[in-house]
């Protein structure tokens, strides 16, 4: 079971790691950290991790987002192939700069994921369609 980070966050989060790629180029980056985050309606994903494979994230569609807390912020969108659990999510997903993405609903709805909060780790259940 991959454990929680404490040392990005506190408390600890569940955090996984994730393979980007360019559907193009097939250029990838390995062990990008995302927070697990079900509040997030979408992924976010890290503009350096993005732009390290080779898809220029400066030239996608913008978006407006809002945060929990109420603040908002403009997030660009790439095309770019995530692979996550041995499955390959391909579409379009917003950046943002921060070291680390956020797996959103749009790829968790897609995982049951056991939270064991008290162990400060976290598993896959089941993985849909599989």
């Amino acid at each position: 079971m991959p454990a929680y980070d404490a040392t990005a966050f506190n408390p600890p989060a569940p955090v996984a790691r994730v393979v980007l790629r360019d559907p193009l180029s097939g250029q990838s980056i390995i062990d990008v950290p995302m927070l697990i985050d079900s509040g997030a309606d979408v992924t976010l994903l890290p503009r350096s991790s993005v732009e390290s494979v080779g898809v220029d994230a400066a030239i996608g569609e913008e978006y407006e987002l809002t945060a929990f807390d109420g603040t908002t912020s403009v997030s660009r969108a790439v095309n770019i192939h995530l692979l996550f659990l041995g499955r390959t999510f391909r579409g379009r997903f917003l950046t943002m700069d921060s070291g680390f993405g956020v797996l959103g609903r749009d790829i968790l709805n897609h995982l049951s994921i056991l939270h064991s909060g008290p162990m400060l780790e976290w598993s896959v259940l089941h993985l849909r369609g599989k």
